[in-house]
């Protein structure tokens, strides 16, 4: 799939924008501040229903106006498709795909696969189990509507649940719902753990020959699923533990609480890591993404590289770069050196200045 154009009405600092893109290699380059990451996120929020950044619809629509539009055009095989997006901000987004209005935000997933990368996620080795987690729901949702649908009821059951433990501090009695809701939980919670452990053995098989050669040889990577609890045990624990919830008054068992390791030469690099591997590992996580979308839609994702070559050291970079040269990529940066220093092909340049957009070539 590759998109060719995108439209923007009100969204961030873009009153208007109507931009094409080439297939191949498209940069986004000037200064800070300007408008550049508005881009890339315009794109990922008409692919996934939602920021990269996690902001709400009313963050994303410029300050001024009440609601944004987003319009996308996909092409694959010489067929176009065209989606439309209407953000508001105090009702939820209306999504339509050639005209035809859907109902669920899940119907519009898979459509257009995208890999976001940014500065950001170089630290996701080292930062806490949540942003882990993300990038694991992130790409699930994306390749998975089935994922999507179990993540989304056990979100709404865990708030549910953790209003209901609040309550009862004023009305004891509500302890006889609390089994409703324990049995819905592991209900959902167990599909989500059987997914999470099943797209960990797809990406691990990935990740290990792509992180040996980036490391040029010298590093094994095992990536291994650390659920809060088993399928097996879910039921049982969530019984265990129902007074230490009602103490705290939160939900302390289930996928929610979930971690994923990462181990190189048997260290385990999230807390023994130094700098340099962990941020090799994060490279080695999203080119291995790349692979696994390819691998399971059958398709090509867009690949969108915020600002990110310039936290790259030369021979990260030059990896980077030379794995990338067969998709549909959109990169922002600062200037084009790095890609003149290394003879990158460009196929259309952008330059872009306080809201508006200027083609170079």
């Amino acid at each position: 799939m590759i998109l060719k154009s995108l439209e923007l009405a009100n969204f961030r600092n873009y009153e208007e924008l109507n931009i094409s893109f080439d297939k191949g290699t498209n940069i986004l380059y000037g200064d800070n501040a300007q408008g550049k990451t508005n881009i890339l996120e315009a794109i990922y929020v008409s692919a996934t229903t939602k920021s990269h950044k996690g902001s709400k619809d009313k963050e994303i629509i410029n300050f001024d106006k009440e609601e944004a539009h987003i319009r996308t055009y996909l092409e694959k095989e010489n067929v176009e498709t065209r989606v439309d997006m209407h953000l508001r901000k105090n009702k939820s987004k209306g999504i339509a795909i050639d005209g035809q209005k859907i109902k669920k935000a899940a119907d519009l997933m898979g459509l257009l696969n995208v890999v976001f990368f940014s500065p950001e996620d170089l630290s996701i080795i080292k930062d806490g189990p949540a942003e882990r987690r993300r990038f694991a729901d992130m790409e699930l949702c994306q390749l998975d509507s089935f994922y999507l649908y179990n993540l989304n009821h056990y979100n709404k059951i865990i708030g549910q649940r953790n209003k209901l433990l609040k309550d009862m501090y004023f009305q004891p009695e509500l302890k006889e719902t609390l089994n409703i809701w324990d049995s819905q939980l592991v209900s959902f919670g167990s599909k989500i753990i059987e997914r999470r452990e099943q797209f960990v053995k797809q990406l691990g098989d990935i990740i290990f020959d792509i992180h040996k050669k980036l490391s040029g040889g010298k590093e094994e990577l095992v990536i291994a699923y650390e659920p809060d609890v088993s399928i097996e045990d879910f039921e049982k624990q969530m019984k265990y533990n129902q007074d230490k919830d009602i103490r705290l008054k939160q939900t302390t068992t289930g996928p929610h609480r979930d971690d994923f390791s990462f181990v190189v030469n048997g260290v385990d690099i999230r807390k023994y890591g130094s700098q340099g591997q962990q941020r090799t590992a994060a490279l080695s996580l999203k080119l291995s993404e790349i692979e696994l979308v390819k691998k399971i839609s059958k398709d090509t994702p867009v690949l969108l590289l915020d600002d990110v070559l310039s936290e790259l050291d030369s021979n990260r970079q030059n990896y980077l770069l030379n794995s990338i040269g067969n998709i549909q990529t959109i990169i922002s940066c600062t200037g084009l050196d790095e890609f003149i220093n290394n003879r990158f092909e460009i196929n259309k340049i952008f330059k872009v200045t306080n809201g508006t957009v200027n083609c170079e070539n």
